[in-house]
């Protein structure tokens, strides 16, 4: 299969990851029933020479397809098919996203309107440093960690121990959620304007800004993350063999 000669049927062609490529194919070919509940995928070098992929991509997509719901990865035996439709609610580390979604909109929010309260001119020095920097990153693994970070921050600018704890508590999971709606969402520069809006509105010590932004930025993951999880119907999109969200 040449996974650059496709493209997105009703839509102007756009260019995505080698990764999400060959995502969408071993999707659409387990919901087709090529490969049933059950089976066992092919062996990682034979998916890398048949989809002409290397295999970091291919590893890339196949936990995709775990993170799913679609297949689970056994050491030693291979990959297995377990579903033949994705879960509606994946999991990232040991929390499932709905779960993740309703602690960030109760503790996240809430915690923006105080950071914009609260916040020192250190916080925000450092606010708008990782900002900045994550403004200017094209790499998704180094993005991702800064994300997690920039939440931090915004917890540790509402001055209170228990709201940053939480933070770190799903950070691992948090991360993995930001790299999975970066890969396959497109995220990274609407998470950015999100995050600046974020910032301008501590910036201007408005709760209600903050509140408003904080309740955005969320609203639009889970839009993401649903989108990616019950996509419309699709051919396979155009691609350019590198990873880029």
């Amino acid at each position: 299969m040449n996974l650059s000669d496709s493209q997105t049927a009703g839509e102007a062609p756009r260019r995505i990851s080698a990764m999400e490529a060959v995502l969408h194919h071993l999707r659409d070919a387990i919901e087709r029933g090529d490969y049933a509940v059950g089976d066992k995928l092919p062996s990682e070098a034979e998916l890398c020479r048949r989809l002409e992929v290397s295999r970091p991509v291919l590893r890339e997509a196949l936990r995709a397809l775990q993170t799913m719901g679609l297949t689970v990865s056994r050491t030693g035996k291979g990959t297995f098919v377990v579903s033949d439709g994705a879960v509606a609610d994946p999991t990232f580390g040991d929390y499932a996203a709905s779960d993740l979604l309703e602690v960030r909109r109760h503790v996240e929010i809430p915690v923006a309107g105080y950071a914009a309260l609260r916040r020192t001119p250190e916080d925000l020095d450092q606010l708008n440093r990782l900002l900045e920097r994550m403004e200017r990153e094209t790499d998704t693994t180094a993005w991702v960690a800064m994300d997690s970070l920039f939440h931090l921050a915004v917890a540790q600018a509402a001055r209170n121990p228990v709201f940053r704890r939480v933070i770190e508590e799903i950070r691992d999971a948090l991360a993995r959620q930001s790299a999975f709606l970066n890969e396959l969402g497109g995220r990274r520069e609407q998470s950015n304007r999100e995050h600046r809006a974020i910032v301008e509105a501590l910036v201007d010590s408005s709760e209600h800004d903050a509140v408003e932004a904080m309740a955005h930025h969320l609203a639009r993951v889970e839009t993401t993350l649903t989108t990616i999880v019950r996509p419309p119907h699709r051919a396979g999109p155009s691609t350019e063999d590198e990873d880029h969200a």
